[in-house]
């Protein structure tokens, strides 16, 4: 019998109690180690420890007949299924004497993708060379899917361009990898409000309250190493649709945005002076405090969502031509700029999820679908806790194009900015991303839309 995370909490999972059942999630376990015969299983991988889910219906606790191996990733485990007759039990349910049965990688990706994908599922059987022969086709066909359009990495602090506070400290390579990978443009993104926040206990928390004046003054000192790294690295810098869309093919070029509207203080006025001054093209409204602007993820809310002076930074976001982007902000947050903006809107790095904790930084399918109903892109980030490897982001790319459709996905990396390892790491791994995408069932096109030409066209959008 097979039961699943729908199952939980209806007749159905209760009716199978001391049934021998199987089911399948990610494990989960407070401390890090490579086996393990007692954790949780959940229908996500969690982004870290924190984010293991609160609702009593959230996890099934297991017990294993012998360690488990734990990967990250998704597992099929048979076992005697137990609903807890203590209704002080935290989780609902459990299973006893559970066992590793086949992976069930398949199972979390959308029927089309399968139904597309199938014949390349079968590689794995045919001969060597065979083998060889078509990974080479593959690797063929990502590339001359990604050298059709302008590649666009929606997020990223390539470059250590957040190394503000030393300014001893050299930048690292950016030019060369795009170039290697066929990356065309990179949204480079100062973080304003780094100097009030930091890691504590594994998740990025603030831990005191700026200065007036001081995040304005930090992010001018931001926004310049930002500028010195572009002229270090001898890269165009975007300012329009044109010069966007005319990039495909020439040297690698820098979008410069902003982590956090912090150093606006408020004031919608200094968006037009980013704009002039620092060629401001990509706003984010919140990052890991909640600002003048509005409510975070990871943080209690304080406003209700989006504030009135975020919707009027929307606004001038929209005038001036800046692509406004909502990462990091609550749902109630995002549902407000849904209704002000008259621009596609931009969800920057974040992977979908049917239930995010309530300090999850990832996204509910409601969640995605307002960003997709103004037009915009979500992209997808590689934390390895959540993607271990560039197959599984590929089938997190899938699982939230069956959702938003695949014209509202994109490539947000983070690079530099993860608090662990990420599963893309260096823009020449592009082509081995690209090639992951068409194993899982994207066509050419489609990988052409979700590493690029979706962004491409919000940028425009924004512009005009």
């Amino acid at each position: 019998m097979q039961l699943s995370w729908q199952d939980l909490g209806t007749g159905r999972a209760d009716a199978a109690n001391d049934a021998t059942i199987e089911f399948a999630g990610f494990i989960t376990t407070p401390l890090p180690t490579p086996r393990t015969n007692h954790c949780l299983l959940v229908p996500e991988p969690p982004c870290c420890a924190g984010c293991i889910p609160r609702d009593p219906l959230g996890a099934v606790e297991v017990f294993a007949a012998s360690p488990i191996p734990v990967t990250g990733r998704l597992v099929r485990l048979t076992g005697t299924w137990r609903r807890s007759a203590d209704d002080t039990h935290h989780w609902h349910y459990q299973l006893h004497n559970a066992r590793l049965t086949e992976p069930a990688g398949w199972s979390a990706v959308g029927r089309r993708f399968v139904l597309t994908g199938a014949p390349l599922m079968c590689l794995a059987a045919v001969a060597a060379p065979q083998q060889q022969a078509a990974a080479q086709q593959q690797q063929t066909a990502a590339r001359q899917a990604i050298g059709s359009v302008t590649t666009v990495d929606i997020h990223s602090h390539a470059g250590h361009i957040n190394r503000v506070r030393d300014g001893s400290f050299g930048f690292g390579p950016v030019a060369e990898p795009m170039t290697e990978g066929g990356m065309t443009a990179v949204c480079f993104a100062i973080v304003s409000d780094s100097p009030t926040h930091r890691v504590i206990d594994g998740r990025i928390r603030p831990y005191r309250s700026p200065e007036p004046g001081e995040l304005y003054a930090y992010a001018q000192r931001a926004f310049q190493r930002l500028h010195d790294m572009i002229e270090h690295e001898h890269l165009a810098v975007i300012t329009n649709a044109a010069s966007l869309t005319a990039a495909r093919g020439g040297k690698p070029s820098a979008i410069v945005a902003a982590e956090g509207g912090d150093f606006l203080e408020g004031q919608p006025d200094r968006v037009d002076e980013a704009y002039e001054r620092w060629q401001l093209r990509h706003l984010q409204l919140t990052h890991y405090r909640v600002n003048e602007l509005g409510d975070i993820q990871t943080e209690p809310p304080e406003h209700g969502g989006l504030t009135d002076a975020g919707a009027e930074v929307i606004r001038r976001c929209n005038r001036r031509g800046v692509v406004v982007d909502v990462a990091h902000g609550t749902f109630d947050l995002v549902q407000r700029a849904a209704s002000v903006t008259t621009k596609p809107l931009v969800l920057s790095h974040t992977s979908l999820t049917p239930s995010p904790g309530p300090r999850s930084r990832q996204i509910s399918p409601d969640h995605a679908r307002l960003i997709a109903q103004t037009g915009g892109v979500i992209g997808v980030w590689p934390p390895q806790s959540i993607f271990i490897d560039l197959n599984a982001m590929a089938y997190g790319m899938a699982k939230l194009a069956d959702v938003v459709g695949v014209d509202h996905v994109g490539l947000g990396s983070d690079m530099l900015g993860l608090v662990g390892p990420g599963a893309f790491s260096s823009y020449s791994q592009l082509p081995d991303l690209a090639a992951a995408m068409l194993a899982v069932g994207f066509s050419a096109g489609d990988v052409g839309k979700v590493l690029g030409g979706n962004y491409t066209r919000v940028f425009a959008a924004t512009m005009t």
